[in-house]
């Protein structure tokens, strides 16, 4: 069986379109069309990596065509990224988790853009705070904050 075979099934048995292939390892659908053709050339060892991962598919099956197709319980755990090593510790942290999860792929980007925003916001307001705490009292009133809370699952506009 050819690599080009091999990536055609793994994507198959993992029951993904090559665009849903493509969006997973993180190049354009038109690479994994080429992958998949007949002598074309063989994606690199990262994208073999994360193209056995999307597809459950062993990584050496996947690049030498030796061993099992499917990967063994083991290695779907020692799959499973990790934000840098961190586990979830709070169970707000775990609700955010399985919320993300639960939106749209398209929604995801937005979501992270949204809170990578806010703790920004966050950041820089306690830096202004911390440098100078006595400004805001030596006026006899303290700051509005900048955004209203908002009620939870709901996001301001």
């Amino acid at each position: 069986m050819t690599p080009a075979q091999r990536i055609r099934l793994a994507r198959r048995h993992g029951g993904l379109s090559q665009a849903e292939l493509a969006h997973a390892v993180g190049v354009q659908r038109s690479a994994v069309s080429h992958w998949e053709a007949a002598n074309a050339k063989s994606p690199n060892a990262a994208h073999l990596r994360d193209l056995a991962v999307a597809t459950g598919t062993s990584f050496e099956w996947l690049a030498t065509g030796r061993g099992v197709m499917a990967m063994g319980r083991e290695q779907l755990l020692h799959s499973i990224p990790a934000a840098e090593a961190l586990l979830v510790e709070e169970t707000i942290e775990l609700r955010l988790v399985r919320a993300f999860r639960d939106i749209p792929m398209p929604a995801r980007a937005a979501l992270v853009e949204i809170v990578e925003q806010m703790a920004l916001q966050r950041m820089g307001r306690a830096r202004r705070t911390h440098a100078n705490p006595a400004s805001a009292t030596m006026r006899g009133h303290r700051r509005a904050p900048r955004t209203q809370p908002c009620s939870p699952g709901i996001l301001p506009e």
